[in-house]
C-alpha cells in the first residue's frame, strides 16, 4: 500500500475499537460520534489532497526504495530541495485547516522519519532498536498511517521527579520485563487527536533525573491495545453546532486525551528506549526529533498567524475602521508577526546543515526563534482581534435569526456593515473571528500555542544555554575594547 485515500483512512478508524471515554461517556464509535465526525473528515480531506492532480506532485513522491508513491513527510532529507518538497506539504495541508490542528499527519511522520535516518543512535543502546525503529519507520510509511504521540507526564507534583511521585506508576513506566516484552503501567499526555489516530508513539522530553530508568522508555502501539484507555478533556463545542454560526469550531476541535496504561504489553519489536535515562535525556540532541518536526510546526505556525491577520484585516475592513492609525497600526503589527515567521522559515531552509548521516536538517536557531517568538505572538495577535471587534463580537445574532421572516429586516437593517457590507456577511465575518477569540475553541488555541513546544521560560533559557555554548567569546565586543584602547592610547601620544 501507498498513499491511502480519507475513505481508507476512515475505515481503518471505524474497524478499531479504542478504549475512548468523553465526559463520562465511553463512547464505542468515533467515526459517526458529533464530536469527532467533523474532525475525522477533515483529516480524510487531506489524504484525498493526496490523490487530487492539483496537489498530488506537490506533497507526494515516488520512494526510491519501494517504488511506491508516498507523503513528503516520510522523505529523509539528503539533499537541500528536499526541505522545499517537505515544506510544500506542510503549507498545503495548513492551509487546508488554516493551521488550526497542530497534529496533522504531517508532523508525527517527520519525527519518526527522523528517528529512523538516526538509527545509530538507538543502536548505541542495542542493536534491535535501531532494527526495530526503521521497521517501524517503514510500516508507518508504507501503511500511510495517521499518528499521535504522548511525551508529557500529568501535572502531579511538579517539585518531585517521576520515581518521586506518591505512586509509583502514576507517570508511565515499566512494570517488568518478558519474554514478549515490557508491560508498563501509568500515564502520559498530551495525546493529541488519539481517538481519530491508528498508532500512538511515547518517547519523553529529556530531564530524567537519577532513579527515573524505568520511566525512561519509547515505544509505539496501535491506539486500540488492550489496557490502554482515552480520557478526553472537557469538549470546548457539542460537535452539533451550526456551521454557520461557528465555521470553525464546529470543524476544527482537536481532541486532546490523557493516555492511561493498564499494564499493557509492549512488543519487544515496538520499543525504541528501554528504561535508560542517559537513552531519554539524549534522545532530542542525538535524533534531530525536534529539529525536522519543528520544520513542520514552524510551516503550521505561518499559516495559523497569517489566518488570524487575514480576519483581523477583514473585520476591520468591513465596518471601516481601518482607515484609523490606531487600527492600521494594530494591523501592521499583526502582518510583520506573519512575515517575520516567513522569513524565519526561508532561513532555516537556506542555512541547512547536514549531518555526519548526510540528514539534511533546516538550521535549528530560525525554528527555534519562531517557538520562542509563537507564545507571545499568537496570544497578542487573538489579543488585537478581540480589541477591532470590540463590542461587536458580543453581539451577534444567529444563523435562525436571519431565516426568521418576522426579524429579517431588522437583522438586514441594523447589522449591515460599512458601505456594500451586507448584514449577513458583517455576521458571519465576527463569527468567524469570535471563534478565534472568543470561543472556548479559541481559547485552547491560544493555550495550545503558548505550551506548544514545552514550557517556553524553560524553552527561551535552553536556547540561551546553546547560544553562549556555541558563543563562549565574543569577538565582536573584544574587538570593541582593543580598537578602543588603541584609539586611547594613539590619543594620548598625539598629546
Amino acid at each position: 500500500m501507498s498513499i491511502r485515500t480519507g475513505e481508507q483512512y476512515i475505515q481503518a478508524i471505524r474497524k478499531q475499537k479504542p478504549d475512548v471515554w468523553l465526559g463520562g461517556e465511553k463512547i464505542e464509535n468515533v467515526v459517526d460520534h458529533p464530536y469527532f465526525a467533523q474532525p475525522v473528515k477533515e483529516i480524510a480531506k487531506l489524504y484525498d489532497m493526496q490523490h487530487d492532480p492539483e496537489y498530488q506532485d506537490e506533497i507526494t513522491h515516488i520512494d526510491e526504495e519501494t517504488g511506491q508513491r508516498i507523503n513528503n513527510s516520510f522523505l529523509n532529507p539528503t539533499k537541500p530541495e528536499h526541505l522545499q518538497m517537505r515544506r510544500r506539504l506542510f503549507e498545503v495541508w495548513a492551509e487546508s485547516t488554516f493551521g488550526l490542528m497542530g497534529r496533522t499527519p504531517d508532523f508525527l511522520n517527520t519525527v519518526v522519519t527522523g528517528m529512523a535516518a538516526n538509527d545509530g543512535f538507538f543502536r548505541q543502546y542495542g542493536e534491535q532498536y535501531g532494527d526495530n525503529i526503521i521497521n517501524y519507520y517503514k510500516h508507518v510509511r508504507d501503511n500511510d498511517l495517521f499518528l499521535t504521540h504522548a511525551i508529557v507526564n500529568p501535572q502531579n507534583d511538579r517539585s518531585q521527579s517521576s520515581h518521586g511521585q506518591q505512586d509509583e506508576f502514576t507517570h508511565l513506566g515499566v512494570v517488568k520485563e518478558t519474554e514478549d516484552g515490557l508491560i508498563v503501567r501509568g500515564a502520559k499526555m498530551l495525546a493529541t487527536l488519539a481517538p481519530i489516530t491508528d498508532e500512538v508513539i511515547v518517547y519523553s522530553y529529556p530531564g530524567f533525573a537519577p532513579g527515573d530508568d524505568k520511566y525512561a522508555i519509547s515505544f509505539a502501539l496501535p491506539i486500540d491495545t488492550p489496557g490502554l484507555s482515552l480520557y478526553c478533556r472537557e469538549q470546548a463545542q457539542s460537535g452539533e453546532r451550526s456551521t454557520w454560526d461557528h465555521p470553525l469550531a464546529s470543524r476544527f476541535e482537536e481532541a486532546d486525551a490523557l493516555l492511561v496504561f493498564k499494564d499493557v504489553l509492549v512488543p519487544w519489536e515496538r520499543v525504541f528506549i528501554n528504561q535508560n535515562a542517559e537513552a531519554g535525556n539524549k534522545l532530542y540532541a542525538g535524533t534531530g526529533v525536534n529539529q525536522q518536526p519543528s520544520h513542520q510546526s514552524a510551516v503550521r505556525a505561518l499559516a495559523k498567524i497569517s489566518f488570524v491577520a487575514d480576519v483581523a484585516c477583514s473585520v476591520a475592513d468591513s465596518i471601516g475602521v481601518d482607515g484609523y492609525l490606531n487600527v492600521q497600526n494594530q494591523l501592521s503589527e499583526l502582518i510583520q508577526s506573519a512575515e517575520t515567521i516567513r522569513a524565519l522559515v526561508r532561513t532555516a531552509e537556506r542555512e541547512y546543515e547536514v549531518t555526519e548521516t548526510g540528514e539534511v536538517r533546516p538550521n535549528l536557531v530560525p525554528l527555534e526563534t519562531i517557538r520562542g517568538l509563537m507564545p507571545h505572538a499568537y496570544p497578542r495577535a487573538i489579543q488585537i482581534l478581540q480589541t477591532i471587534g470590540a463590542g461587536g463580537l458580543l453581539m451577534s445574532p444567529t444563523e435562525a435569526d436571519f431565516n426568521n421572516p418576522a426579524i429579517a429586516d431588522e437583522m438586514t437593517k441594523y447589522y449591515v456593515g460599512r458601505t456594500d457590507v451586507t448584514s449577513e456577511r458583517r455576521v458571519r465575518l465576527f463569527k468567524l473571528a469570535w471563534d478565534l477569540c472568543g470561543e472556548a475553541f479559541g481559547q485552547r488555541l491560544v493555550q495550545y500555542e503558548r505550551y506548544y513546544s514545552g514550557d517556553p521560560v524553560r524553552k527561551m533559557a535552553v536556547f540561551y544555554k546553546v547560544h553562549k555554548g556555541k558563543n563562549p567569546t565574543y569577538p565582536r565586543v573584544e574587538r570593541a575594547l582593543e580598537e578602543g584602547i588603541e584609539l586611547a592610547d594613539e590619543s594620548k601620544l598625539k598629546a
